[in-house]
């Protein structure tokens, strides 16, 4: 007998059998997105390397689909996360690079977002983690020391416990409602990006106070110094308010089990940005040495011991079935990046990069293509899934999923993807854009990166950037560790891929209409 199929609202699905099943809209699924940082895919026992053991993330993975074939947007985090949570393409704005601590709001107000459209459902949204998308209206005009305005709320997100930027820049603080945690007012905060503040030590002038770990030379994170570890940027007072490394993950692994707890009868979306894996890496006592791989290796395994909490508190609070999760990474790897921790050097045979070339700041694969595990009892197929996924389509894919139209300017970046994601679909995307040093295009076979004038090397973090003056063309099914560029050979592959990104580029409001 054949069987009718229907999405989780009961809409018949024309391109793609979406779910075998019927879901009532008067029970929505919770939905959560761990966005892992600086996680590369082979930094995952799940995805092959033997090197590392990460049993949570192995769980969630074998209870539901492991891609092997996703994509974040971009090569490093702001322009990965913007891209994800507007549903956009970074690079169509000029202001998405690498934000500062004191930039301000890249998303802006009167755009669209995922916590929007999560809040027109009805749902209780929550972003929990690193942040790094900006704050207030613009650089350096934040009121540190009051309400921070525009900030998470305005952009659909009810609660919001953030680190301002990353924690490897100034502000060293935790941001609750957009309001600096546990700060004393006779201690206000100053925060510049330009001119130290007289009096207060530098990692530069003052290494001897560098007690937990010293920059890289060259790197630039020689400037204020906050418990014991040298930052980007400059920084004076809100001593109370300050954050302890070591307790980064379990401060965000704890208002993420908070938030589960107030919300288990009510549908939410909750944003669980981790930063483990970030620079300065200071996991907690309890994971030192568990690795054997320095401090990168015990935060690989207490990102996995977060991974184990949030399942836990499902589990106990009886939502786990009709919670969806959704387990990635912001960008690829990056193993020296800015501090002495011994990562190189500790690395043995493990590859974050797995099979894949180049890494974080890269146009070579591993810079963009990352972890991607959905997992939703009952609700997805078990298995491994090779169709082409990208990040910027989460936004259309969870406007399927809640049977909620789009802005029409918002329907040509962000491609309704929901029965690939949940397993139904075995194709995925037809193409995706990339972008590093260049924009780069992949088909799933063919991979094109467009010209660029910068320099190979990142010698500062000793990796491949994918840059040359040449059009580059790789077939990744042939040749998955991009060491042989045909574009010579193929002059027609590339003028179709090229077509692609002109397409594009040339076309504001997202118009990429070419098909394989």
């Amino acid at each position: 007998m054949k069987t009718k199929t229907i999405n989780l609202f009961g809409l018949i699905s024309a391109a793609c059998p979406v779910l075998t099943f019927a879901q009532s809209p008067t029970n929505p699924p919770n939905v959560i997105v761990i966005m892992a940082d600086d996680i590369g895919y082979g930094d995952f026992s799940c995805n092959g390397e033997k090197t590392i053991h990460t049993p949570n993330v192995d769980k969630l993975a074998g209870d539901g689909i492991r891609f092997t074939n996703a994509h974040a947007v971009a090569a490093t985090s702001t322009p990965s996360r913007y891209s994800f949570l507007t549903g956009q393409y970074a690079w169509r704005r000029n202001d998405t690079g690498i934000a500062a601590g004191n930039a301000g709001m890249i998303i802006r107000p009167e755009q669209y977002t995922v916590g929007k459209l999560f809040q027109s459902c009805g749902y209780a949204t929550a972003v929990i983690g690193k942040w790094h998308l900006g704050l207030g209206d613009t650089t350096g005009s934040q009121n540190w020391n009051g309400h921070i305005i525009p900030g998470p709320s305005d952009i659909g997100f009810d609660y919001s416990f953030i680190m301002a930027a990353t924690a490897d820049r100034v502000p060293c603080v935790w941001v609750e409602n957009q309001r600096i945690v546990n700060l004393d007012p006779n201690d206000s905060i100053e925060v510049s990006y330009e001119t130290p503040f007289p009096g207060e030590p530098l990692g530069s002038t003052h290494p001897e106070l560098l007690t937990v770990q010293r920059p890289s030379p060259n790197h630039g994170h020689d400037q204020a110094i906050v418990n014991g570890i040298s930052r980007i940027g400059y920084m004076k007072g809100g001593k109370s308010a300050l954050w302890q490394d070591e307790n980064i993950g379990d401060s965000i692994t704890l208002h993420a089990i908070s938030y589960l707890e107030q919300h288990r009868d009510t549908p939410f979306f909750l944003y669980l940005a981790t930063n483990d894996i970030h620079v300065p890496r200071v996991p907690h006592p309890r994971f030192e040495g568990k690795s054997g791989m320095g401090p990168r290796g015990d935060a690989i395994l207490q990102f996995d011991w977060t991974v184990g909490q949030v399942l836990e508190t499902l589990d106990r609070l009886g939502i786990r079935d009709n919670t969806l999760i959704i387990l990635t990474s912001d960008n690829g790897p990056v193993v020296d990046d800015g501090y002495q921790d011994r990562a190189v050097e500790l690395l043995g045979q493990h590859r974050p990069w797995g099979d894949f070339r180049g890494g974080k700041y890269s146009s070579f694969e591993a810079g963009t293509r990352v972890p991607f595990i959905v997992n939703w009892p009952g609700r997805v197929k078990k298995g491994v899934s090779d169709a082409l996924v990208s990040q910027v389509d989460f936004l259309a894919s969870m406007g399927s999923l809640l049977g909620k139209d789009l802005p029409d300017h918002l329907k040509n970046d962000s491609r309704n993807e929901l029965g690939a994601w949940l397993g139904t679909c075995k194709k995925g995307r037809d193409y995706v854009i990339l972008q590093a040093g260049s924009l780069s295009v992949y088909d799933g076979t063919w991979k094109y990166i467009a010209p660029n004038n910068g320099g190979p090397l990142n010698v500062l973090t000793n990796t491949e950037t994918g840059n040359n003056p040449q059009p580059q063309l790789y077939n990744l099914k042939r040749d998955v560790g991009e060491k042989k560029n045909v574009a010579a050979k193929h002059p027609d592959r590339v003028q179709r891929l090229q077509q692609i990104l002109k397409e594009c580029t040339q076309s504001r409001g997202g118009g990429c209409v070419i098909s394989r």
